[in-house]
Parts: C-alpha cells; sequence; structure tokens
C-alpha cells in the first residue's frame, strides 16, 4: 500500500481521511432563507398539509416573514387551504410563488398545472428533481422561515430534501392509531440518521370535543405521543382537535382565519429556534 497523501482527489481507496461532499443545494441568488423547517410523517393522510399551513398562519401572526414550500408532488393540498386560485410564473431569473390574502408566498405543483386535478404520473427521481428546482429556482426573496410540506414515506423525495436543503429542525405528524405511531417512528429515526433535530410531535384527530357538555373523547383510543416523545426526547407535543369547522375552513381556503391555540408553543419555538448557516 502506497502512503497517503491526503490528495482525495487522486485516489479511490475508502479510508477514514477521505471528507464527505456537500450535496447541499444553494436557494435561489435572489432568495433568502433564515430558517427551514420540514412537516413530515411515515405515512400519508394523517394531516402534514394541515400542520403545514396552521404553523405557517400562526408564524405570519408573529411578524414573520414566510413561505410553503409544497414537496408533496403528486397530492398537493397546500394551494386549496388558501384558497389560492392564480398560477405561479415565471420569468429569465426564476420563478415566483403565489402569495396568499396575509401574505404568505406558495410554491406548489398545482400551481404550475392547467388544471388542478391533473394527475402527476412521474417517477420519482423526477419527482425529487421537482422539488429541487423549488428550492434553487424560486425567488423566495426574504424569508424568515420556509416550511417544507413533505410528501408521505421516507423515500426519494425525503432523502432528497434532508441531504440538499439546510433543513434547521422537523415537526412529526401522526395520529392516534399504534399503527400510525409506529410509522412514525420510522420517520423519526430517519431524521436522526441525517442529524436533524425533531422540534415536536404533533398528533392530528387527537380526540373531539362534545358541543354540549365540553367533554374531550378519544375517538380513536388512547393517545401515544407523550410516550413517542419520551422515548426519543421529543421538547414538544401538541394535540389537534377533530374539529368540523377546521375541516370546512380548509375547503373554502379560509384556513388564514382559524382560532386555536393548539400549536401556540410548537410555533414560539420555531420563531425562537437558531438557524444554521444557510
Amino acid at each position: 500500500m502506497s502512503e497517503c497523501t491526503h490528495d482525495c482527489s487522486s485516489c479511490s481507496a475508502n479510508c477514514s481521511s477521505r471528507k464527505q461532499e456537500s450535496l447541499l443545494q444553494k436557494p435561489h441568488e435572489l432568495s433568502h432563507i433564515k430558517k427551514v423547517i420540514g412537516v413530515c410523517s411515515g405515512k400519508g393522510g394523517v394531516g402534514k398539509s394541515m400542520v403545514t399551513a396552521l404553523l405557517a398562519v400562526l408564524a405570519q401572526r408573529r411578524g414573520m416573514k414566510v413561505g410553503i414550500l409544497d414537496a408533496d408532488i403528486t397530492g398537493p393540498s397546500i394551494p386549496r387551504a388558501f384558497g389560492l386560485k392564480d398560477k405561479a410564473v415565471g420569468t429569465d431569473q426564476g420563478m415566483f410563488p403565489v402569495r396568499s390574502a396575509s401574505g404568505i408566498d406558495v410554491m406548489s405543483l398545482n400551481l404550475l398545472l392547467e388544471n388542478e386535478s391533473d394527475p402527476v404520473v412521474w417517477r420519482g427521481p423526477v419527482i425529487a428533481g421537482a422539488v429541487g428546482q423549488f428550492w434553487t429556482d424560486v425567488i423566495w426573496g426574504d424569508k424568515d422561515v420556509l416550511f417544507i410540506d413533505m410528501p408521505p414515506g421516507t423515500g426519494d423525495v425525503m432523502l432528497t430534501v434532508f441531504q440538499s436543503i439546510p433543513v434547521d429542525g422537523v415537526v412529526l405528524v401522526s395520529t392516534p392509531q399504534e399503527l400510525v405511531g409506529m410509522i412514525v417512528e420510522k420517520a423519526l429515526k430517519m431524521t436522526n440518521l441525517m442529524n436533524i433535530p425533531v422540534l415536536g410531535l404533533v398528533e392530528n384527530m387527537s380526540y373531539i370535543t362534545c358541543p354540549d357538555c365540553g367533554k374531550k373523547y378519544d375517538l380513536f383510543g388512547k393517545s401515544r405521543k407523550d410516550e413517542i416523545a419520551k422515548q426519543y426526547n421529543i421538547p414538544l407535543t401538541a394535540g389537534l382537535p377533530i374539529d368540523p369547522k377546521l375541516a370546512g375552513s380548509v375547503d373554502k381556503g379560509l384556513l388564514e382565519l382559524f382560532e386555536g391555540d393548539w400549536l401556540d408553543q410548537i410555533a414560539d419555538a420555531i420563531q425562537d429556534l437558531e438557524p444554521k448557516a444557510h
């Protein structure tokens, strides 16, 4: 074996001295983003988009400049929650997100399609590439926080986001069922592998409140959020109720008008989070 010269460019050996090349991509040159927060789970249908939208609205109400990158390419629902009808446009410089009524900038594939109901029949690498372009080619401007609404699972897109975008922290979303809790643990372990801190665990459909007596009922069984949080040292948990008014506001595109303090502590933690050097 020849003596090591510490010049990895001329050596094919895989040794401890070899430096790992960063895969992080820079955002558009006209984008200045302080913090990036991912909202994810290991399973679809648990309410990631709802939580993303609610946290974005809370951050906006705290005076922060907010954007949402909708990385759920095949099932984008963020535009509907905000009642967005305009299409995203671009110039030679890049693409521009669509602004909501309260000033939240959103980029989603549905804002590029001719009809929002058109299916996106793409393979994984193409989907991951589109998400990457939402980071590198979109002119986000000055943002205090950019939320990324992740697709379900722990596949190509999630890996692409964690490797190519400097995510400062994630919020995990679950529902009370034990099976879903187990699936969320998979996503949690993936974030640990990527050395990304988990800021909080949100349990959607956590309970329902009787409109007559005000008593709370665990409709889908006993919550496991505190148990999971303790096991994995997650600092904050929150429970979102089953609330017809909240669901109705999403359907009508009026989520920005919601009232509720369920996620206030997690929103505070995001506001206080010290960002990485992007």
